[in-house]
């Protein structure tokens, strides 16, 4: 009851300021409220080679992407701590003619747009291996004064931007929402990995010279509830370490809700990579992903490399969270429940690259490399989409 009181508090403050706001004539501005800031990073890279309204890219607190301003280009922090910045954030809010966001942001329940302002979800995953939304089971555990906070804010969503039909059919589902609500245009950050990127891969080979002439294993797991002290990473390092330290190396990804310092007790086999590198830019170096419920298999499979899933708790978060289909079924790799079986699949190297592409073309049906600019041009108009498609990199 007292978290709800002190969003009301927190709502009621942000719509009496919008409001008045409201009063301010609209500009030609384009709004983007970041909390993960990758697909808004594409997008407007992408708006800026047709338009030339102001742009302006509110940044949430949890949000470590790093985005370059110009004439064009403000960056605002979206923080209640900076009054100030706060305050400029609502304005721009209420001034502006488009606004896109990359998460749940409870304040859309607060506000009312102007009739001719549109709100584009840029959801922050590819595609959905446990339920959200309206979706999720935890729903039967809200209030129900929360739970009409969370309509009121998939209602504001006018368009949902998605990269295949199979996603879009679990939006309606996740934010009661209709065919029209749809943008089948792909998703934005996507477009990374029809490109070449052999600085990128440079740069981290040589950072981290133990990657030299090994394998690279990514172990990144999902966040879980419990974790956000203690990591409780559950893979059997040691016996990891004396299985495939000779050929390979093991990237740790924690989740970046995870606050804790990783001990490694094999710096020449383990690299922490927790913080400070680019997912995408991971994957690019990454030869076997390790994952478990995670939405990077999405994304991974563009680049046709296999992946294990590690679902030691499969039954206890099946329960907890829901999945939309047979966890099983919808994996693109064998599911493994101990560190042997992990060792074990990794020397018989049994991956079906077929799977893999089956998979990928049913996640990333629209997300042909084009997916910026295509989002772009369905929003205003005025974007050339070239004829040709880019290709895919392969192994």
């Amino acid at each position: 009851m007292a978290k709800d009181f002190f969003i009301s508090v927190y709502l009621l403050m942000f719509r009496t300021i919008f409001n008045i706001a409201k009063l301010i004539p609209q500009r030609k501005k384009t709004v983007f409220v970041s909390s993960f800031g990758d697909n808004i990073l594409f997008t407007v890279e992408a708006l800026k080679k047709q338009y030339d309204g102001e742009i302006i890219i509110l940044k949430d607190e949890k949000c470590k992407y790093f985005f370059l301003e110009d004439a064009q280009v403000t960056v605002v922090p979206f923080q209640l701590k900076r009054p100030r910045d706060f305050i400029q954030s609502i304005y721009h809010l209420a001034t502006c003619e488009k606004v896109f966001v990359d998460n749940y942001f409870g304040f859309l329940s607060a506000v009312n747009f102007n009739k001719n302002v549109e709100c584009i979800q840029l959801w922050h995953a590819s595609g959905a291996v446990k339920r959200f939304g309206l979706a999720d089971p935890s729903i039967e555990e809200r209030t129900n004064k929360a739970n009409e906070r969370f309509r009121k804010v998939y209602q504001r969503f006018d368009k949902v931007v998605v990269g295949s039909d199979k996603m879009a059919e679990i939006f309606k589902q996740s934010f009661n929402l209709s065919e029209k609500n749809i943008l089948k245009t792909g998703i934005p950050r996507t477009d990374f990995f029809f490109e070449d990127h052999p600085v990128i891969e440079q740069k981290l080979k040589s950072k981290y010279p133990q990657i030299k002439n090994k394998k690279v294993i990514l172990y990144a797991p999902t966040f879980r509830d419990h974790q956000l002290t203690n990591p409780d990473i559950q893979l059997d390092l040691k016996q990891m370490y004396e299985a495939l330290h000779e050929d390979y190396v093991l990237l740790l990804r924690l989740h970046p809700a995870v606050n804790t310092n990783f001990s490694n007790p094999y710096p020449d086999f383990i690299i922490d990579v927790s913080a400070g590198e680019k997912i995408n830019h991971l994957l690019l170096i990454t030869d076997l992903l390790i994952t478990d419920y995670s939405s990077i298999p999405y994304e991974f499979s563009l680049l046709n490399k296999p992946m294990i899933f590690y679902s030691f708790d499969l039954e206890e978060y099946a329960r907890v969270r829901g999945f939309w289909e047979d966890y099983h079924t919808m994996t693109p790799g064998p599911v493994a429940y101990t560190s042997q079986e992990i060792i074990e699949i990794i020397w018989t190297d049994f991956y079906d690259y077929d799977q893999i592409k089956l998979f990928s073309d049913l996640w990333n049906q629209y997300s042909d490399g084009h997916s910026s600019q295509k989002l772009v041009h369905s929003l205003y108009g005025d974007a050339q989409i070239p004829e040709t498609k880019l290709t895919k990199i392969t192994q």
